[in-house]
């Protein structure tokens, strides 16, 4: 049987966070992303991992507080759910959400909800994976989509009118992020460094507080790529995916 264990205040300095495992280059990110995690855990914020050295976790919290321009009535939001390497295929992935449900359900929530895409997009859960427990679309923008699991009938989550926008008026390129991804930190340094070289504007706007989320003006999902005013992307760039992006 799958031992897991639930982060807490308790425990978090000691516990990994499944991303960026024994990698130095990312520790920054990884302190910053728990000091985020510290904060959130007083909202209801759940963070549960397979007792393993390995990318198995899922993380979710109540949509109300979730740091995703999207509302909805009495619903939790999941915000990531992975399942990386040899645990793949071996019914991981499935306990894991089954317990991100059955805790919805226990704290009588209307539903549970996430944020998916039509083709497959990094950082992003499977669309067929959702569809199998029941999860079905419910709201959407260009190729992202919000699927939602209604455990009682009424309104449904939805995005709110500025994450319909997908454009920001600074013509130059700029990222949106925050360190919900412990990933971000050392990519926004390197992105920093490379530009100024470079001498290439780009422009960076850290989402920190829950209002600046909820007023994205994109489907923000911990990162977001603009440029000439236009939303490309949530995939995270290093120097050299910006490179061949601007060329």
């Amino acid at each position: 049987m799958n031992e897991y264990i639930n982060l807490t205040l308790d425990n978090i300095d000691e516990e990994h966070i499944c991303c960026a495992i024994g990698d130095p280059k990312h520790q920054e990110g990884v302190d910053k992303k728990k000091e985020w995690m510290k904060k959130k855990l007083k909202e209801g914020h759940v963070f549960r991992r397979l007792n393993a050295r390995g990318k198995i976790f899922i993380e979710y919290e109540p949509l109300d507080t979730a740091w995703v321009p999207i509302s909805g009535k009495n619903y939790e939001y999941i915000y990531c759910l992975w399942v990386a390497g040899s645990f793949k295929g071996k019914g991981v992935g499935r306990e894991l959400l089954e317990y991100a449900i059955d805790d919805a359900k226990k704290q009588k929530r209307n539903g549970i909800c996430t944020l998916v895409s039509k083709k497959k997009k990094p950082f992003l859960g499977e669309k067929k994976f959702f569809e199998h427990f029941g999860f079905e679309v419910v709201d959407s923008v260009g190729d992202y989509e919000l699927m939602a699991l209604a455990f009682k009938k009424g309104d449904t989550p939805k995005f709110n009118d500025n994450a319909r926008e997908m454009k920001i008026k600074d013509k130059d390129f700029t990222i949106y992020y925050s360190n919900e991804c412990p990933y971000v930190e050392y990519e926004v340094k390197e992105l920093s460094d490379y530009a100024k070289k470079k001498k290439i504007k780009l422009n960076f706007v850290k989402i920190d507080t829950l209002k600046k989320a909820k007023e994205a003006p994109c489907v923000f999902n911990n990162w977001a790529n603009f440029y000439q005013g236009k939303f490309i992307s949530n995939t995270i760039l290093n120097a050299n995916a910006l490179e061949k992006l601007l060329k």
